[in-house]
């Protein structure tokens, strides 16, 4: 059953942006960490960026400053607004879920692609 959704992805020209969304059940969204990762083909899976219940926020440094995560408590929906869109962010977007016992729940993926 899948318990978290992503949209949101697509096609765009260097420099644009766009904005991930990926909206969980409600007791998946109730998990410690909230967070977004990456995988570019031949290349292993990296954290992008993350959220904490609290609102904590972490990021990688290659999208510091050019990426946001937020969530939406309301609508049970974490966000990535992804600004000055690079090549080298083409990937494939997980959405994922750690929960307090560490136990992690993954979305199916949503392909970006960033064009030169």
């Amino acid at each position: 059953q899948v318990q978290l959704v992503e949209s949101g992805g697509g096609l765009v020209q260097a420099g644009g942006s766009l904005r991930l969304s990926c909206k969980a059940s409600r007791s998946i969204f109730s998990a410690n960490v909230m967070g977004w990762y990456r995988q570019a083909p031949g290349k292993q899976r990296e954290l992008v960026a993350r959220i904490t219940s609290g609102g904590t926020t972490n990021y990688a440094d290659s999208v510091k400053g050019r990426f946001t995560i937020s969530r939406d408590n309301a609508k049970n929906t974490v966000y990535l607004q992804m600004n000055s869109l690079k090549p080298e962010d083409t990937a494939v977007y997980y959405c994922n879920a750690r929960t307090y016992t560490h136990y992690d729940y993954w979305g199916q993926g949503t392909q970006v692609t960033v064009s030169s």
